[in-house]
């Protein structure tokens, strides 16, 4: 980890706005008025200009130098270009962005009109995440998407054409009707798209999302009684990594470095890759999360930092209204000694357990190696005596690994 002042900073933009509402969407997003899009940038803009204030009120350190922006949403290539250039206007008046910044967009395919691409090459963004979740027509369709797949690859030419050439796709595991076969359809096509990232998930089956209350109530809503087993989803998650393996053996292909993440060598996601190796980030808008450190913080083992996390109000209404103090976390060190257990274990890299015993002392990280001596033997984890990392099994089992690191008391709330 990165004490204070001695690292960049990472942004999060949360736009929430979508044309349509997937149905296993578990975000803060919605089909909100067209109308407050203007009004919205307007208190991102707010925002990031109170941001150092509310940083020196809190007693935090927050770098002036970004190295990324992440613009997330919802659907952020719904912005006009003149709400997207304010908004990068904002951020470059109040942050010093590093030359080589990585400037992500996340796109839905088939919503990116000319105007705005035009405004987010001119705002310089440089890497494009588009949503796709199944490139087959009947599965995006059927989960609300309102692309299909000629619509993506019609997007990745136009993006390629306007030279933005780091794109991501993100697929979805289980989808509604989804089977092995139509499954290796979307694989085969992830893999001819020639894009230098993707992001592969499970579904998420929770009350959060519409479709994942109807399965949890067993009804047919959404298609919901089509929804694959646990045991299918994670065959389908295994093939994923057969597949992206072998193709990567021949080429300069996507390697997996994260449980849900995939890359071209140098194409990792360098603001995702901040949050689980505990970097600082500031996150503006709708349900928005930030760490930072405390200025000069001198708690804890050997001088670590104190650590913040906020999360801003998921309500929108609220959030329209003005300025309202984000709910705040401050992380013991016992806290933060198991986030940087269940943080770098969802990497390939795993953990560094010597770094970790300099940063937290060795009495913590021996009990933890006690933990992970079990897991060991459960065939959850290996342990090589200078990194702990998942296995295959502990990876589709990892909810329930972190779980093993976890004290629900460890955290205080301000």
């Amino acid at each position: 980890m990165n004490s204070s002042g001695r690292d960049a900073l990472g942004i999060y933009v949360s736009f929430p706005f979508c044309r349509s509402k997937c149905t296993y969407c578990n975000f803060a997003s919605g089909v909100y008025p067209a109308a407050d899009h203007a009004p919205y940038v307007d208190r991102l803009i707010e925002d990031l200009s109170g941001a150092g204030a509310w940083a020196a009120a809190i007693g935090v350190d927050l770098p002036r130098r970004a190295d990324s922006v992440y613009l997330g949403g919802g659907t952020p290539s719904l912005l006009e270009p003149d709400l997207l250039a304010r908004l990068f206007a904002s951020i470059r008046a109040e942050f010093d962005l590093d030359t080589d910044a990585e400037i992500t967009m996340e796109c839905a395919p088939g919503q990116l009109s000319g105007a705005t691409l035009e405004a987010l090459v001119a705002a310089g963004v440089n890497r494009v995440s588009l949503g796709v979740q199944s490139f087959v027509d009947s599965e995006a369709h059927a989960s609300g998407r309102l692309h299909d797949r000629a619509a993506v690859e019609a997007d990745l030419r136009r993006l390629r054409a306007a030279g933005i050439a780091n794109l991501s796709v993100d697929l979805i595991a289980g989808l509604a009707g989804q089977t092995f076969a139509s499954w290796e359809e979307s694989l085969s096509a992830l893999i001819d798209s020639g894009v230098s990232h993707a992001s592969i998930y499970m579904l998420e089956v929770d009350e959060d999302s519409r479709l994942g209350r109807e399965v949890l109530n067993h009804g047919a809503r959404y298609r919901a009684d089509l929804v694959p087993s646990d045991d299918t989803i994670a065959q389908m998650y295994e093939r994923a990594l057969e597949r992206l393996e072998a193709a990567g053996l021949s080429q300069a292909g996507l390697h997996q470095y994260e449980i849900s993440n995939f890359a071209r060598p140098g194409f990792e996601s360098r603001h995702n890759l901040r949050y689980w190796q505990r970097r600082p980030y500031l996150g503006i808008g709708l349900d928005a999360s930030s760490m930072a450190f405390v200025v000069n913080g001198t708690k804890g083992h050997a001088g670590l930092p104190d650590v913040l996390r906020s999360t801003t109000t998921d309500d929108l209404k609220q959030y329209l209204a003005g300025p309202a103090a984000p709910e705040t976390t401050w992380l013991s060190t016992a806290r933060q000694h198991e986030e940087a257990w269940f943080l770098a274990l969802r990497m390939n890299e795993g953990v560094n357990v010597d770094a970790l015993r300099q940063e937290f002392g060795p009495e913590p990280v021996a009990q933890a190696m006690e933990t992970v001596a079990r897991l060991v033997n459960d065939g959850l984890l290996t342990d090589d005596g200078a990194r702990v990392r998942l296995t295959a099994r502990g990876r589709l089992l990892s909810n329930d690994v972190f779980q093993e690191f976890l004290e629900p008391t460890a955290a205080t709330t301000a």
